[in-house]
């Protein structure tokens, strides 16, 4: 059972867990992160989430996502799915979230950053990703109309790679 910090809605801690995934009360919020790497050609890394997944199976999305475990912070938690999901230790020191989205279960950090990364030298966790590879946005507009991209909101996806090189984007 994987156990998660709960907080309220201005994101101060609770001192309360609840179990991943489990119903949480009214005024109860939870933190998943996502990370999003491009490498220098402006393209997002993407990974194809495994057949044997729960929500979204089969389908590609950003580079990493997960929830952010109990006693880790939205860093340490997008650190340790990058390394789980892609067998590649990310160092995020300094690297604080480009954009937090609000959903009705809790707050979502997205890490945005510049990685010429080898999808060859990634280690995927079977579990969880069954495929990685580099793609435009155009192309993942393209998947999206398809039904193979998660449907995110055609104008967040655009807003992400806009935001690649603006406002302090992190490029070490």
């Amino acid at each position: 059972m994987e156990l998660v910090d709960l907080y309220d809605e201005n994101r101060v801690p609770l001192g309360r867990i609840g179990e991943r995934g489990g119903p949480i009360a009214p005024g109860e919020y939870r933190t998943v992160v996502h990370v999003c790497v491009f490498d220098h050609r402006g393209q997002l890394l993407i990974q194809q989430r495994a057949a044997e997944k729960y929500i979204w199976p089969n389908l590609w999305d950003v580079s990493v996502g997960g929830g952010v475990d109990a006693g880790e912070t939205s860093r340490q938690g997008a650190e340790r799915e990058f390394r789980e999901e892609l067998g590649y230790s990310l160092d995020l020191r300094g690297i604080r979230p480009s954009v937090t989205v609000n959903f009705d279960g809790g707050f979502d950090d997205f890490y945005l950053l510049v990685r010429d990364l080898d999808v060859a030298s990634l280690t995927l966790q079977k579990e969880e990703v069954q495929a990685v590879r580099w793609a435009g946005l155009e192309e993942i507009l393209d998947m999206m109309e398809t039904g193979t991209f998660i449907p995110y909101p055609e104008s967040f996806l655009r807003f992400l790679f806009d935001m690649r090189q603006q406002f302090g984007f992190p490029t070490k």
